[in-house]
């Protein structure tokens, strides 16, 4: 082969592996020196950005018929929130479950632990603060119509009816996906909003819980009087936090830094 063809034949090419870990790892490094205040405000924006998911998804099913067919229509709403936030580098704690944790393995000191501990604190607590406000700003002002707050909280009842280990087991599996997402990104260039698109689909039509997105349900029907605080807190936020963080870090981040660690 010419020179010119083997130019072509690297274009083409996929990234091996150990190039995405880099990519994905070095993200991780830059996001545990940003200052704390950015790291918050991009927090919070994406816990307020995250929401529109669930008021995207009530709105298709506000204007579909109640089918059996229906929730594979209605489930497109939730790929908004996440389209605005991993499209707009918003700091989403999720997907920091791979993407800080490979610096951490590749160095496991005590530097680098308290770095991803200080970055998981804040941006979980950023990530739900943004959502309580989205909560209360649908709940206590008009922006949003009667018959699409109705239909927002007839999506979130679905959280009452999970038990805690239900809760747990599906949350592993969103978190797996939503690691697998980001692992994704690097390689697929212009596919981005499909890749997203797909993965966050299939965390709604599979009906698993995620911890940031479902805490905007969480919260509207703590408002709306159908859950009490400390029982959405014990029976949805501690297992889907345990569940996304088994699966984003115990489960894909370690498959993935296994897979490559004689390369690196």
């Amino acid at each position: 082969m010419s020179e010119q063809e083997l130019d072509v034949v690297d274009d083409l090419s996929a990234p091996r592996s150990p190039v995405i870990y880099e990519v994905v790892r070095r993200h991780g490094e830059e996001e545990m020196e940003r200052p704390l205040i950015s790291l918050w405000w991009s927090g919070v924006a994406a816990g307020l950005a995250i929401s529109f998911s669930l008021l995207g998804m009530a709105i298709l099913k506000t204007h579909l018929p109640n089918t059996l067919w229906s929730p594979l229509l209605t489930s497109a709403g939730y790929c908004v929130g996440f389209l605005i936030v991993v499209l707009g580098r918003l700091q989403l704690f999720t997907e920091s479950t791979i993407t800080v944790v490979l610096p951490v393995l590749k160095d496991p000191s005590s530097g680098n632990i308290r770095r991803m501990a200080r970055l998981w604190s804040i941006v979980l607590a950023a990530n739900l603060v943004g959502t309580l406000f989205a909560a209360l700003f649908c709940n206590f002002t008009p922006a949003i119509s009667e018959t699409i707050y109705a239909g927002m909280l007839d999506v979130s009842r679905k959280l009452i009816e999970l038990g805690w280990w239900e809760t747990l087991f599906r949350a592993i599996a969103s978190g797996f996906l939503i690691a697998a997402m980001v692992w994704i990104i690097p390689s697929a260039e212009s596919a981005k909003f499909a890749v997203i698109t797909l993965m966050t689909y299939l965390i709604a039509v599979g009906e698993f819980t995620h911890v940031i997105a479902g805490s905007m349900e969480a919260y509207l029907l703590v408002l709306a009087g159908d859950w009490e605080w400390w029982r959405m807190i014990g029976h949805f936020l501690v297992p889907t936090l345990l569940g996304n963080i088994i699966g984003g870090t115990a489960l894909f981040a370690l498959i993935s830094y296994g897979q490559v660690m004689r390369e690196i």
